[in-house]
């Protein structure tokens, strides 16, 4: 049972409309790739708050109010 984990900032800005099609999309991939069976595959999205999401030393909230 092949599992796809995709993990995005919280932000508000991904919709129902985006979610549903990054899981059709992962499990495609993964038919397409593999020859996975689709109903056996499991996609996870986890929104991640920008407190707890860090890169260069910084927290995502903090470079956002930094404008980067």
């Amino acid at each position: 049972m092949p599992y796809v984990n995709i993990k995005v900032t919280k932000r508000g800005e991904i919709t129902s409309e985006q979610k549903a099609k990054l899981i059709k999309g992962a499990t495609q991939l993964l038919v397409d790739v593999l020859n996975r069976n689709p109903e056996s595959t499991v996609v996870v999205i986890d929104e991640v708050e920008t407190d707890n999401w860090g890169m260069g030393g910084e927290s995502i909230t903090v470079r956002q109010s930094k404008g980067k």
